[in-house]
């Protein structure tokens, strides 16, 4: 088993999917921008600015999720070669932290946030804040989907790096 080759394809994978954040960060910028300029009723209005906000939170994110991975691609190959039983511990270990990570995180706290958004929705009677629960709702969405993604992504490559520590003895 190559684990560098593993490796290489896990991040290329996390590069891919981060663009997905880009993409939806880029059709919220645009919402806001057709709201802006074609809503006439107060509740299309009252989209304008959630959006936008929806929008560049979602590319801040992908953006920075890009730029860590690419940077980790390309240490990647330089930290194997000085100490291939460091770097598949290392990256084990970051392994390991990201899953907890996703399993609290992802699957706990964003179904909540979804949940408290809809209450929202059906208790507060007010244009503004209907907006903000249904582009929150919008945005969790977006991003529980590409991280369901992720977290898989994660789980597969913790597998293969186990197989690695325990078939190079970096466990014994």
């Amino acid at each position: 088993m190559d684990i560098l080759k593993i490796a290489n394809e896990w991040a290329r994978d996390e590069i891919f999917s981060t663009r997905f954040f880009i993409v939806f960060a880029i059709v919220f910028i645009v919402a806001s921008i057709g709201f802006w300029q074609l809503g006439k009723t107060a509740t299309a209005k009252a989209f304008v600015f959630p959006t936008l906000v929806a929008g560049l939170l979602l590319m801040a994110v992908g953006v920075g999720l890009y730029v860590t991975n690419q940077g980790r691609l390309n240490r990647f190959t330089a930290d194997f070669e000085n100490d291939s039983t460091a770097f598949v511990q290392a990256e084990l270990e970051r392994a390991e932290k990201t899953v907890v990570e996703y399993e609290n995180v992802v699957f706990k706290v964003i179904p909540l946030i979804i949940a408290a958004a809809a209450l929202l929705i059906v208790f507060v009677d007010r244009p503004l804040w209907r907006a903000i629960a249904i582009t929150t709702i919008a945005m969790m969405a977006v991003i529980l989907l590409i991280d369901s993604n992720a977290s898989a992504r994660m789980q597969e490559y913790k597998t293969h790096l186990v197989e690695a520590s325990t078939s190079s003895g970096i466990n014994d």
